[in-house]
């Protein structure tokens, strides 16, 4: 399954709801954090310590959806449920979320 859905800036501005203050904060969270967030996420997969993996996906898959990415959310939850179980059938597609998300926050 190849991953297609693109994020959407207005969907952030949809969710601060005409507060700009809101949706700079909004934006500088996921520009600040998320790189972060996928380094150490990376890591602990990479260590095979697949809870805190899980834990790093849980605060992921709500960067995910602040982008109104429907696909991308569902993904990040059954992978978040997958880790703690250790699996990774998803594993591939969530790296090609963050991917895409990545590309698209450097553009901000």
């Amino acid at each position: 399954m190849k991953y297609s859905e693109e994020p959407n800036i207005d969907y952030v501005k949809d969710i601060a709801n005409g507060d700009i203050a809101f949706e700079t904060q909004l934006i500088d969270i996921i520009r600040n954090e998320l790189p972060f967030e996928i380094k150490e996420f990376q890591q602990n997969f990479d260590s095979k310590d697949y809870l805190r993996a899980a834990e790093n996906v849980h605060k992921l898959k709500h960067k995910i959806n602040i982008f109104g990415l429907s696909k991308g959310y569902i993904v990040a939850t059954d992978f978040e449920k997958e880790l703690k179980k250790s699996s990774f059938s998803n594993y591939i597609i969530f790296k090609e979320i963050l991917l895409t998300i990545e590309n698209y926050v450097k553009t901000l």
